[in-house]
């Protein structure tokens, strides 16, 4: 590699460091060519890619990017670095950490998340994490569970509030025969009392022939 491939090199790692928002670095020693291809592939379907380089072209990238906080994970032994750019950095580091317990060819070494250092310990904490769609998935299942209750909620007071006024109804219809029986019980009284109610003008003029 001449110093022109080498800048080249340099330039496309400084952008990877630059536009990542995670960085892991692994061992690779006793990583074998198809071995490698079988990480790249399950790498690649978490949004993430995995590159090989040198030490020192590594080292200068992190300069040129302002990226000094990769550099101690860089600077003993073979080292090959995971950047996830659009991917799920915890779905990155379960697939970093599944294939090192699986193949036993690799060893986490520690990384960068959005600036903040990670050790081993970090890296695999965070590969046991759940992946964003199913953090997002029980976000949603927290959220709509109030709104299940409310809604359940709001339909057993509507059913309550139909079986209250149908209870009403079936009511007024069972007290209003007692109410007409009753009113009809009154008016029967006055009318017999306006019918044996004596006729004033027929007993004025026996009245009047006593009175001669």
């Amino acid at each position: 590699m001449n110093k022109e491939q080498k800048r080249d090199v340099v330039a496309q790692i400084a952008a990877e460091l630059q536009s990542s928002s995670a960085i892991y670095a692994v061992d690779y020693r006793g990583l074998s060519v198809t071995q490698a291809a079988e990480l790249r592939s399950s790498l690649r379907e978490t949004g993430t890619s995995f590159r090989v380089v040198k030490n020192t072209l590594t080292l200068r990238a992190a300069d040129e990017a302002g990226t000094e906080s990769i550099k101690p994970f860089v600077e003993e032994g073979p080292t090959a670095l995971a950047f996830v750019r659009d991917g799920d950095p915890a779905l990155a580091a379960k697939a970093l950490d599944t294939f090192a317990r699986q193949s036993q060819v690799i060893e986490l070494k520690g990384g960068v998340l959005e600036g903040e250092v990670l050790d081993i310990e970090q890296l695999r904490r965070l590969a046991r994490l759940p992946s964003r769609d199913q953090l997002n998935a029980q976000l949603a299942g927290v959220v709509a569970s109030p709104l299940t209750t409310l809604v359940r909620g709001l339909g057993s007071l509507l059913s309550g509030l139909a079986i209250a006024l149908g209870q009403i109804q079936q009511q007024r219809a069972a007290e209003q025969p007692a109410a007409d029986a009753e009113a009809s019980s009154d008016e029967a009284p006055a009318e017999a009392a306006a019918e044996t109610e004596p006729d004033e003008s027929s007993e004025q003029p026996e009245t009047q022939k006593e009175a001669e």
